[in-house]
């Protein structure tokens, strides 16, 4: 009895402190819109899932201010149930260190330039769903096969650099991006270069975006000027405005991007009026109306919108939706 009592307070105290060193959690987002569309040639009421996702993220602290992490994401529909089966969206292990930054490796959704840049100030609806605020974005948004460095803060300042293997037949990708941070202010800017597996450029291009809290306002501005190896040369501006009382949020978004070099008529302007109303930290409903006029250019919707934007036509949407996190 006393070996089995010795025992198993061996395997007690080892459990214990496994459990007190590493870490692992559930966690996902539910968001489904019911949405009326029309694109100038037919009309829809439709259901729309919006980026919902699950995933397991973890850790382990190795001692010293150094820790192991993990991230696996998948995609799936909210309004269908159906799913794609792997981990689509992340895939990545890494290390951390107070003093050395972080290092991730595997597939990253969405990478450090796009997520400080475009992506910041894309608060209503984070960045999903028919009312993209980076409908209009053109440089690479996330990677397979990459490599994502992250410095530690030096005070205000971080940096991350991110490389992408091409891997044969994928694009190869090597972007960096300077963030800014204090006192409410976000600033974020970086350059993003990809290339075919013959090492020819196929987009190119630089990425600002700008966030400010002044008491219940959020302001958001995000610039691309991106390089098509076809298209050209192409602008493209943001502007998002956050208004916040009680459980309440009212949003105006604005995007503009002008032609590409070589493809005329192929400027747009597409914005949003959202309302926000939170039920709880986690949960919240909203409505909007979301509208794009893209000329001759396809912009927006792109995957996201159930029926297809076409060119030469205007295209909207009206929706209700819930978005519940877990």
């Amino acid at each position: 009895m006393k070996k089995l009592a010795l025992a198993a307070a061996l395997c007690a105290a080892f459990t214990g402190s496994a459990f007190a060193q590493s870490s692992v959690t559930l966690y996902g987002r539910l968001n489904t819109s019911i949405e009326f569309q029309d694109n100038d040639v037919s009309d829809a009421t439709v259901m729309k899932n919006n980026a919902s996702r699950w995933g397991l993220r973890g850790s382990e602290d190795l001692g010293g201010g150094t820790s192991a992490f993990f991230q696996l994401e998948s995609g799936f529909g909210s309004d269908d149930g159906t799913g794609t089966g792997g981990f689509g969206r992340d895939a990545y292990v890494g290390l951390k260190s107070a003093t050395l930054g972080q290092i991730k490796l595997g597939k990253i959704a969405l990478g450090a330039l796009y997520g400080s840049t475009i992506d910041y100030i894309g608060v209503f609806n984070h960045d999903t769903g028919t009312t993209s605020e980076d409908n209009i974005y053109s440089l690479r948004v996330g990677f397979s096969n990459a490599v994502e460095y992250t410095s530690p803060n030096f005070g205000p300042v971080s940096f991350a650099v991110t490389v992408a293997a091409g891997e044969g037949t994928g694009p190869k990708t090597y972007e960096g991006v300077v963030n800014y941070d204090v006192d409410g202010l976000h600033i974020g800017a970086g350059y993003s270069k990809s290339e075919d597996q013959f090492g020819n450029d196929t987009i190119k291009g630089f990425s600002a975006g700008a966030a400010y809290t002044m008491g219940p306002f959020l302001l958001g501005l995000a610039y691309e000027n991106s390089d098509d190896a076809v298209l050209g040369k192409r602008n493209q501006v943001t502007g998002t405005v956050q208004y916040t009382v009680g459980a309440s949020e009212f949003h105006v978004s604005v995007g503009w991007a002008d032609e590409w070099d070589n493809l005329a008529d192929s400027d747009a302007i597409q914005y949003t009026l959202g309302y926000n109303y939170n039920l709880s930290k986690r949960t919240k409903v909203y409505a909007f109306y979301y509208a794009i006029d893209n000329n001759s250019f396809p912009y927006g919707g792109s995957g996201t919108a159930t029926l297809p934007v076409l060119a030469d036509n205007k295209f909207s949407s009206i929706g209700l939706g819930i978005r519940h996190n877990f």
